[in-house]
């Protein structure tokens, strides 16, 4: 090795001793005689003082020459700092190293940014000259982060008897509810192989394979409108067990979850985790994914609409559509009316028509705008159903369950976080289960699959396959994290009869099932277990543990939304002779739209 010691290393303890750093060279001083150097790694910062008598004339104005983030090599003596310069920030703070000997490694260039400068770049700067960004502390503290936690998984399941297997990375397409990435092949003229989406089908065979027990750290390739928190590739653990249900599933993942929290954060999470319907944590909060940390539950005032003379509540509610509102404690003072336009305008954009609210006064009695419209009666009543206290806040909207549901979430996210009602540092972990089995799409009248068309229905609701599958309910669950999905699983079908009704109301008929599924069908005929699995976004959560908001925070070489590389302009040009092994050509593209 070059050093002896990393610059996060020395301590009091090592007074005294000669010592040979290599690192980036955060910032100078010179303070007249004398160069002051904090030379950085991943490790941390030490003080190196290039002055007399250690090092002559020379040697000084050397050092004062240095770029900032040059890497050069130290060697010196350790020393105490100065009586009363100690910097207590640092954990090399007590000490600094006496330098006679400063070698460049490699001088930088003008940097575009530094890491240790306070305000940052834009976010497109930062991927451009990722190298440069991935010097910064909270970067590294990231990625050190992910590192502990995929350790912390690996070991777990490794504890529990689960086999680590890799599934290929070159697949067939097959219909997994995104748009695949294509590679084409060159030995197989005009076919293409697909990057997987997930390794759903792989992990299945697995289990028909005798393999009771898998998991994997998975690379996983989906095409889609991206955002915050989605990334074109991703990285996801992901297990399948036989001959369990979805209680032993999330019981292991409850498991997981306190030792990460434990060994990663030091954070006590309590077992077993709470669950949720969906229906039920549709009709509290809006979202298969509601934010715990804070209460402000919906309400539904139906009821009371339908008997006031409000003609906006009494006409949704003869529809045979819904008003729901929050209680939004202590706010009414909070919010002026211009504020609450603006939350009005802010619901339009879920389909909400407008926000209706009343003021709790002081004396127990709703005020609004439009409280002259409603009996003093039925406003008593809905202050009740809300639990309404002087100084409250009450806002609804009136509309069907699904704008209510859109519109009330978004608001309660917007709201949680605008009045500060949990701690960023909060950990709050929890079960959503029972999903519907399909989604019926409005506009053509066909049903799809809510998860994947191999999930199993509740055992109670078998019949309702045939009779009402709308309200037929899937053996899935979600892993909610702070608001949002942290994993998903279900437990699989693995009986034909099952699977055959599925494909049917699914418009999947036999021919179109073995072309994009015969593989995984023609496994299942030869003594498929029961069996069940979940996958865990590994990217989403390191950055809810992290407790950030931005996924590319905590991904070392991510993508912009619009799925490019800007570090590698990724995605880029190729050969004509390239596209030619391919047998492709492009058609209809410009040379400038190409780039």
């Amino acid at each position: 090795m070059l050093r002896s010691h990393t610059c996060g290393q020395l301590r009091k303890t090592d007074v005294g001793t000669e010592v040979t750093l290599c690192g980036w060279v955060e910032s100078k001083r010179d303070h007249g005689g004398a160069v002051f150097i904090d030379l950085r790694d991943r490790y941390g910062l030490t003080q190196v003082v290039v002055g007399p008598p250690e090092a002559d004339t020379q040697a000084i104005e050397s050092a004062g020459r240095i770029p900032t983030e040059s890497v050069i090599l130290i060697k010196g003596k350790v020393t105490d700092r100065l009586e009363g310069k100690t910097n207590e920030k640092l954990a090399t703070g007590e000490i600094e190293v006496r330098s006679d000997h400063v070698e460049i490694l490699n001088s930088c260039a003008n940097p575009p940014f530094t890491p240790s400068q306070a305000d940052l770049p834009g976010e497109d700067l930062r991927l451009k000259y990722r190298f440069l960004d991935l010097r910064r502390k909270e970067m590294q503290q990231g990625l050190i982060l992910r590192s502990k936690i995929i350790k912390t998984m690996r070991d777990y399941f490794a504890e529990h008897d689960f086999i680590d297997v890799e599934t290929p990375i070159l697949g067939r397409s097959t219909p997994e509810g995104a748009r695949d990435y294509l590679v084409p092949s060159r030995v197989h003229a005009g076919k293409f192989y697909a990057l997987p989406q997930s390794p759903q089908l792989y992990k299945q065979i697995l289990m028909v394979a005798g393999f009771d027990r898998y998991v994997q750290v998975a690379k996983c390739f989906r095409d889609e409108d991206l955002r915050a928190d989605r990334q074109p590739e991703f990285t996801q653990l992901d297990l399948e067990m036989s001959f369990v249900d979805a209680d032993d599933i999330m019981g292991l993942i409850d498991g997981l979850v306190a030792r990460t929290a434990k060994e990663v954060l030091g954070k006590e999470v309590k077992t077993p985790l709470p669950r949720m319907t969906y229906d039920e944590a549709m009709r509290r909060y809006g979202h298969d994914a509601p934010d715990l940390r804070f209460d402000m539950e919906i309400v539904d005032v139906t009821s009371v609409a339908a008997k006031t003379d409000f003609r906006v509540f009494r006409a949704t509610a003869d529809a045979g559509n819904f008003v729901r509102g929050m209680n939004v404690k202590d706010a009414a003072t909070k919010y002026s009316r211009r504020q609450i336009d603006e939350l009005t305008d802010f619901v339009k954009e879920f389909g909400a028509k407008g926000l209706a609210w009343f003021r709790v006064e002081d004396d127990g009695t709703l005020w609004s705008p439009i409280s002259k419209n409603l009996d003093p009666a039925h406003l008593t009543e809905i202050k009740e159903l809300l639990k309404g206290e002087p100084g409250d806040l009450l806002m609804f909207l009136a509309d069907t369950w699904e704008v209510t549901c859109k519109g009330l979430y978004a608001l309660r996210k917007r709201l949680g976080a605008e009045l500060k009602l949990y701690n960023s540092d909060q950990l709050d972990c929890s079960w959503i289960t029972e999903f519907p089995m399909f989604e019926k799409d409005e506009e053509t009248g066909n049903w799809s699959a809510m998860h994947h068309p191999f999930t199993a229905p509740l055992a109670r609701d078998l019949s309702k396959l045939a009779e009402d599958p709308r309200a037929c309910r899937a053996q899935a669950y979600d892993l909610v994290i702070n608001g949002s999905e942290a994993g998903g699983g279900t437990i699989r079908i693995h009986d034909s009869k099952t699977q055959q009704q599925v494909f049917e109301l699914l418009g999947i008929d036999e021919a179109t099932a073995e072309d994009r599924f015969g593989f995984l069908l023609n496994a299942l005929r030869y003594g498929a277990p029961p069996h069940g699995g979940i996958a865990l976004g590994v990217d989403r959560w390191v950055m809810l543990l992290a407790g950030l908001d931005n996924i590319r925070e905590v991904i070392a070489f991510p993508k912009t939304q619009k799925a490019a590389d800007l570090m590698t302009e990724a995605p880029g040009n190729v050969d004509t002779a390239q596209l030619n092994e391919l047998y492709l050509r492009t058609v209809g593209i410009k040379p400038s739209e190409s780039k």
